[in-house]
């Protein structure tokens, strides 16, 4: 078999395997989110991909390695998640403030932040996931900053803004962790409206 010939055979090979992959990822996030810690197995995260287990341990020999791998998975999605939400916004308007404020607040009732949360539920009694959780939870809640001053307009050179803007993610944190327990819709809609108010009486 010539050179050419065998590295068109492995392409195929290569892109199975990354779909693979691919899947089982996609699948660990799913199963975080709907049955939490406990409840995501390899062999329920392999059930749930379509793939035997043997094909998941190959891919991910351990638990660990696999919601280790998941982590980093969570991480890259929310952060698309995040510029493809601040996108979608509009450019300027009376009601740009809260617009922002809802988008943020989005961000934390979605399957995704489930996940995650249940990520950080998990971590908080193991002791190999906790350092990669913590660095990757960082990195996020850096790179949502930044955008959230961004997109607010804001000047963290002026006393209090800084802390305005993340007392601004930290409601929206806390809004997206009760929506966790119940719908919590309503109450969220009239505090998004109000916040909205505050950061433009204060930016």
């Amino acid at each position: 078999m010539s050179t050419a010939t065998a590295a068109s055979a492995r392409a195929p090979k290569q892109d199975r395997s990354r779909a693979t992959r691919q899947r089982l990822l996609e699948a660990a996030v799913d199963c975080l989110a709907e049955a939490g810690w406990s409840g995501s197995t390899v062999a329920v995260v392999a059930e749930r991909a379509g793939v035997s287990r043997g094909a998941a341990q190959h891919h991910f020999p351990t638990r660990e390695d696999l919601f280790t791998a998941a982590v980093e998975h969570v991480a890259v999605q929310r952060r698309a998640e995040l510029d493809a939400r601040a996108a979608a916004l509009p450019a300027s308007g009376p009601r740009r403030n809260e617009a922002v404020v809802r988008m943020l607040v989005g961000l934390y009732t979605t399957p995704l932040f489930r996940a995650a949360l249940q990520l950080w539920v998990a971590v908080s009694t193991d002791d190999q996931l906790r350092p990669r959780v913590t660095e990757l939870e960082s990195r996020i809640g850096r790179e949502t900053h930044r955008t959230a001053v961004a997109l607010l307009g804001a000047d963290e050179s002026r006393p209090g803004i800084r802390e305005t803007v993340q007392a601004t993610l930290d409601m929206a944190r806390g809004l997206g962790l009760a929506d966790v327990l119940s719908d919590d819709s309503e109450r969220r809609e009239r505090i998004v409206r109000q916040w909205a108010r505050i950061l433009d009486a204060q930016l």
